[in-house]
C-alpha cells in the first residue's frame, strides 16, 4: 500500500496524504485532483477501491490495427492530442501477430474502466469476423466510436472517409490520362470499404462504356507484400493502370512493376489511397487518394465525448470528403505499338 501511495503521488505530483484521502473517500480534495489520482491509478495498473471500481477514469481506448502502415500512426497522434485537450489520456491498444487480439484490448480496456473507445481499422469492418466483443461493450453501455465503415448491424456512430468518392477519384484520374484496361487492388472480399470502393469503380466503369471484369480485380491483405503478389496478378493480365485501396497496397503495385521490368509510371501507373506519411518522398512519389485524417480524428473525438457527457449520439456515420493528391506514379497511357 505504501509503495502504491508514493508512485500515484509522484504520478500526479500531490502529497501520500492527499492520494490517501482519495482512495479512502476523504474530504478535502479538488474534483481535478481526485480525478487526477484515479487516472494515475488506471495508468499505473492499480485497481481503484471497490467503492470507486464503478466510476470511470479519464482514460480512452484507442484500438489500432497496427503501427506499420504510417496511417494509423498519424490518426493515433491527432485522436491522442484531441483526448488530452479534452482532458482524457488515451491509451493506445495495437494488433499483433500471435499478440492480444482485438476482444482481449476490448476485456483489458473494461478491465481499466476507461470512459470509451475509438476503433480504427478495426474487425467491425469485417462481415465474417467475430463481432462478440462489440456487443460485450454495447452491454456495458461505454461509448463507442468506429472510424471508416462497418457491417450494418453493428449501428456505432461513425466516421468515415467516402469510399465512393475515393473510389470515382482515382478510377476518373486514370481514365483521363487515357488508360482503358485498369486493374482494381482491394482489401478482403469481406472488407466492407473495399467493396463500396469495387461497386463505385464497377458504376463508374459502366457509366464510361468500359468493361471491369473479374480479372480485373484482385483482393490482398494490407501490406507491401499482399500488394505486390496481388498487383504481379494484374500486371501479367496486361493492365496500364491499378488504383488501390491503400498506400502500402500501392507500394506493393509499384514494386511488383518494377518486378516485371516495367516502369512507373511509363509503362503502369499507380494510385494509392490515404496520402500517408512520406508517400511524397516515395519513387516515384504515389499519386493517391487523401483521408482528411486531421479533422476525422477530432470529429470521432467530438462524437466519443458527447457520448461520455450525455449518454448518447445518434448511430449515424459522418462521411468526409476525400482529396486526390497527383504526383509522378500517374502517366499518359502507354501507346499500343498494334
Amino acid at each position: 500500500m505504501t509503495r502504491r501511495l508514493a508512485e500515484v503521488a509522484k504520478k500526479v505530483g500531490v502529497s501520500e496524504a492527499t492520494v490517501s484521502r482519495v482512495l479512502n473517500g476523504k474530504p478535502g480534495v479538488s474534483d481535478a485532483t481526485r480525478e487526477a489520482v484515479l487516472t494515475a491509478l488506471d495508468v499505473l495498473g492499480y485497481e481503484r477501491p471497490s467503492r470507486l471500481r464503478g466510476e470511470r477514469g479519464r482514460l480512452v481506448g484507442l484500438v489500432l490495427p497496427e503501427l506499420q502502415n504510417p496511417i494509423f500512426p498519424a490518426f493515433a497522434e491527432v485522436v491522442g492530442g484531441a483526448l488530452a485537450q479534452r482532458g482524457f489520456t488515451s491509451v493506445l491498444c495495437t494488433r499483433t501477430v500471435g499478440g492480444v487480439s482485438e476482444a482481449g484490448y476490448v476485456d483489458l480496456l473494461l478491465q481499466q474502466h476507461v470512459s470509451g473507445i475509438v476503433f480504427a481499422g478495426g474487425l467491425y469492418a469485417q462481415g465474417n469476423a467475430s463481432h462478440t466483443h462489440y456487443e460485450r461493450v454495447r452491454e456495458r453501455g461505454l461509448p463507442i466510436v468506429l472510424v471508416n465503415a462497418a457491417v450494418e448491424h453493428l449501428r456505432f456512430p461513425q466516421v468515415s472517409c467516402d469510399d465512393v468518392a475515393a473510389a470515382e477519384m482515382a478510377l476518373a484520374h486514370l481514365l483521363t490520362l487515357g488508360h482503358r484496361r485498369v486493374g482494381i487492388l482491394l482489401g478482403s472480399p469481406d472488407h466492407v470499404p473495399s467493396r463500396r470502393k469495387l461497386a463505385a469503380f464497377r458504376a463508374l466503369a459502366e457509366e464510361k462504356g468500359l468493361e471491369l471484369a473479374p480479372e480485373q480485380v484482385e483482393h490482398a491483405l494490407f501490406s507491401i507484400e499482399g500488394g505486390h503478389a496481388a498487383a504481379a496478378r494484374l500486371v501479367r493480365r496486361g493492365v496500364t493502370g491499378i488504383a488501390c485501396a491503400s498506400d502500402v497496397l500501392a507500394l506493393g503495385a509499384i514494386r511488383a512493376a518494377r518486378r516485371a521490368g516495367l516502369s512507373v509510371p511509363g509503362d503502369v501507373s499507380v494510385v494509392g489511397y490515404d496520402d500517408s506519411a512520406l508517400m511524397n518522398c516515395a519513387d516515384p512519389p504515389l499519386t493517391t487518394v487523401r483521408q482528411p485524417i486531421e479533422a476525422m480524428g477530432r470529429a470521432a473525438v467530438e462524437l466519443l465525448v458527447s457520448q461520455i457527457r450525455a449518454g448518447a449520439v445518434p448511430s449515424d456515420e459522418l462521411l468526409f470528403e476525400p482529396e486526390l493528391v497527383v504526383r509522378s506514379s500517374t502517366g499518359p497511357a502507354p501507346v499500343d505499338p498494334a
